[in-house]
């Protein structure tokens, strides 16, 4: 079984592109902390680069940005490449299957996701509804079953 599961920061804004038969990508860093100090008292901490597609990436391009909390959910990938200098390189990424923003919208800078509903205005002229009156019916008390 290949999942994983990060709470982070992101350490950049995310990176909304598209595949060339026009798939929405999505990549985005998180810092990850350790649950642990160093012997010196400092916490240490993780850097994941993470990938979503499709609709997840389109959401996580419109709503988050550096320095934002998420939880994500997925799995690792590794994969092999050679850098400019020829050496042959390995690279992780978690694959997001689900990423979940924890930082609201308030502590950002702008409005909470989670505002209450706001009322619909009152309309003038409105009629008053009536609250449905039940009907009386004979019941002979025979039970159907």
């Amino acid at each position: 079984m290949n999942k994983v599961f990060l709470i982070g920061n992101l350490t950049r804004d995310p990176e909304l592109t598209e595949t060339g038969s026009g798939v929405s990508v999505c990549h985005f860093a998180i810092a990850v902390n350790r649950s642990y100090t160093s012997q010196d008292g400092e916490r240490q901490t993780d850097f994941f680069n993470v990938t979503a597609w499709r609709g997840l990436a389109d959401t996580v391009a419109r709503y988050v940005k550096k320095g934002s909390k998420v939880a994500v959910s997925g799995s690792i990938q590794i994969r092999n490449y050679e850098d400019n200098q020829g050496q042959r390189r390995t690279a992780v990424d978690v694959i997001a299957q689900d990423v979940e923003f924890l930082t609201t919208r308030q502590a950002e800078g702008g409005n909470d996701f989670y505002d209450a509903p706001v009322p619909a205005p009152a309309r003038e002229n409105a009629p008053a509804r009536r609250k449905p009156q039940l009907e009386s019916f004979e019941d002979d008390g025979d039970i159907p079953f």
